[in-house]
């Protein structure tokens, strides 16, 4: 069977408190994406415990609307070690639907000022009607060690000494 998740990993010359303030913030999710789907988020309350639901607009130029909304629900969020969240969308009744794939950022403190982070795109859940129509991963491998360059950036800056792994 093959891997039905990728991630990358960059050390921050940050530490892993600043680092995780940042993923918890839904406004920055935009300018933290690798593919320029992410637009802006529309909760923004802080993410602050598991089972919280955030809502982001998105654009994609393959989607049927080009622009839609994503509702994503926190599946771990443990400070300043592990956040996770589940992507979706609400119905037109109000009830969340989730793919199946999610979001997840390990972060490991090297030092009081220095975080490795790995970042994880997991679809093994994903069902196979879904499968049917979307294509996993949806974006090119790169994406994810721009996101994290881009969490980098916000977060504070690289060490000198910045590894990436694929």
């Amino acid at each position: 069977m093959a891997e039905e998740n990728v991630s990358a990993t960059l050390i921050f010359a940050v530490p892993a408190t600043r680092v995780f303030v940042v993923l918890a913030d839904p406004a920055t999710h935009s300018a933290i994406d690798g593919t320029g789907w992410v637009q802006e988020a529309v909760d923004l309350p802080p993410l602050t415990e598991v089972g919280q639901i955030f809502r982001m607009d998105m654009y994609h130029p393959n989607h049927p609307n080009g622009r839609y909304q994503v509702a994503n629900k926190v599946q771990v969020f443990d400070p300043p070690r592990t956040i996770s969240w589940l992507t979706g969308e609400e119905k037109d009744d109000g009830r969340l639907e989730f793919g199946g794939w999610f979001w997840r950022y390990d972060l490991t403190p090297l030092g009081p000022s220095e975080t490795e982070v790995t970042l994880t795109y997991d679809w093994s859940a994903v069902p196979p009607y879904i499968r049917e129509y979307l294509h996993f991963p949806p974006f090119a491998p790169e994406h994810l060690t721009n996101s994290l360059h881009h969490l980098a950036e916000l977060a504070g800056r690289t060490s000198p000494a910045a590894q990436s792994r694929g």
